[in-house]
Order: structure tokens, then sequence, then C-alpha cells
């Protein structure tokens, strides 16, 4: 189903995904800026230059621009998945699928990166699916997210 689904009575048709924007753009430009610098680096090099580096200094190199790529990998897979067993959440490497029962209150605190879901007694989870530096985008999705959940409580 398209991220711009349907809604019914101001509730998002289910499945629903919200995934930032500017974060996956941010991921895929540095990602692009990371590589192509150190092809150009490489390629600035000289052939004596190129010749005196040994095969554990270039390994480290790759290891560390791979270490990169999977960082900004991380944060662009992030996103907030509702269907009609529950969320699931997504917050970099680690997904947490959560049922209807389990779900509590959407908030936004001030100044925050991204809201959050107020599961009550202190545990909070990140829904870093969505993202304030999206402005509008990130205002609808969670005014979505709201309604869906609010649709769902048991």
């Amino acid at each position: 189903m398209p991220e711009n689904a349907t809604t019914t009575g101001g509730v998002p048709t289910l499945p629903r995904t919200w995934r930032p924007f500017g974060p996956r753009m941010a991921a895929l430009a540095f990602g692009v800026i990371l590589v192509g610098g150190f092809v150009f680096l490489w390629l600035r090099f000289d052939p004596d230059t190129q010749a005196s580096v040994n095969i554990f200094q270039k390994g480290t190199v790759i290891a560390l621009v791979l270490l990169g790529l999977a960082l900004l990998n991380g944060m662009a897979r992030s996103r907030v998945v509702a269907d009609e067993d529950g969320l699931t959440v997504v917050n970099g490497y680690r997904k947490r699928v959560l049922a209807w029962s389990e779900v509590g209150v959407v908030r936004v605190p001030n100044g925050a990166p991204w809201p959050q879901l107020d599961q009550g007694d202190d545990v909070r989870i990140g829904l870093m699916g969505i993202h304030t530096s999206d402005g509008a985008r990130a205002e609808k999705a969670v005014r979505e997210l709201r309604a869906v959940v609010a649709a769902h409580k048991p």
C-alpha cells in the first residue's frame, strides 16, 4: 500500500507505513559523499603512493567506509508500521512488534527529534520513523498515528 494511503473517517487505511524523509535523503547523500570522497582521494594518489598502501591499510579504510554505510543504512531504514495486529517500530537495526493492547500514548516532547510512544511506568519508545525535521509531513504523520492508535484502543 502506498505511504499516502486513503483515510476512512480520519483514520488511515491499514497497513500504513511512516518513514522519515529528511534522514533518508541525508543518509543517501552522505553515503554517496563518503564513498565518492574516498574513491576520489584514492584516484588522486600517485601510483607510488597507491603501491605503498598495504592490504591491511586498504582493509581498514574499506572497513571504516562500510561501518559508515551501515550506520547510515540504520538511520534510513527506521519506520513505523501500523496494521490490524498492532504497531511495528523499527529504529535502526532494532525491531519491536507491539500488539494494540501494548501501545500507549503518542507524544511529541518539546524539541525532540522524533515522537515517543509512552507506554506508562516510565517506558518510552522513540519513533524514529517519524522525524520532526520533516515539518508538516511529520505533523501529519503524528496526527495519523494518533488516530490509528485511538481507533485500536482495547
